[in-house]
């Protein structure tokens, strides 16, 4: 096991299963404590023992992106055993447009709720966290987003995926980078980073295992961006290749 991140604390959401298990076995196998992010703590503590038996320091907490009140006690948590959050990895997140029905056509409910989990979620965690991050030497936020919010690409007519326009998930991912940029411009002036990364078309519950690519494949881009150098890019949208368009 490599030493590199020893000392860091990392918070991932949604980390009980697919890419954020993956991701926090990823940065735990580097000397990383991981928090593991789950709404069901049983299934939490669960994924947290899977990464314990590999001899990764793993903690599970109970946090529902879309309940404020378990944010603010993961939040409290974390101040109170460890002083400071070096890593926050949004990757919470939903899909409930899969019936790719036209834009026109979708319920309203539908990116109401979409929003609630995948922008608003991802704005309430890393507000209510920003304080411990500052408190870090080196923080580090990256947003979980998708190609498939890409505006670039969804304009394209030869893009891989030209034919999933989901309204709601989408643009959830378009709002999600544009979250991404305005606090990196915030935060220029401090050590902390902010970025959104690029998973792919990765196999997991969100596409009913349908994508080509990994879990390990799926976290390499977040990860990479959860350990820039002090020199890295802050403001950017990446996949594990380099820049992904807007």
């Amino acid at each position: 096991m490599s030493e590199d991140l020893k000392g860091k604390v990392a918070l991932i959401t949604g980390a009980n299963k697919g890419i954020g298990h993956e991701i926090a076995r990823q940065l735990g196998s580097r000397g990383a404590t991981v928090l593991v992010g789950s709404r069901d703590i049983g299934r939490g503590e669960e994924a947290a023992n899977k990464l314990r038996l590999n001899q990764i320091d793993a903690r599970s907490v109970q946090l529902d992106v879309i309940d404020q009140k378990t944010i603010d006690s993961v939040s409290k948590q974390i101040e109170s055993e460890f002083g400071k959050l070096d890593i926050l990895v949004n990757n919470a997140g939903i899909l409930l447009d899969s019936d790719r029905l036209p834009p026109s056509q979708v319920d309203i409910e539908t990116l109401r709720q979409t929003y609630e989990t995948n922008v608003f979620g991802v704005f309430a965690v890393t507000k209510a966290l920003l304080p411990l991050l500052k408190k870090s030497t080196a923080g580090r936020i990256v947003n979980l987003s998708s190609g498939l919010g890409s505006l670039t690409q969804n304009s394209d007519p030869n893009y891989e995926f030209v034919h999933f326009k989901l309204i709601a998930y989408n643009s959830s991912k378009t709002a999600v980078n544009a979250i991404t940029v305005l606090l990196a411009a915030e935060l220029k002036d401090t050590p902390i980073k902010v970025n959104a990364a690029d998973p792919g078309f990765t196999a997991t519950d969100i596409n009913q295992y349908q994508g080509y690519r990994t879990v390990e494949q799926g976290a390499i881009a977040a990860v990479k961006l959860a350990t820039l150098p002090d020199d890295g890019s802050s403001g950017g949208f990446f996949d594990e290749n380099g820049v992904v368009p807007w």
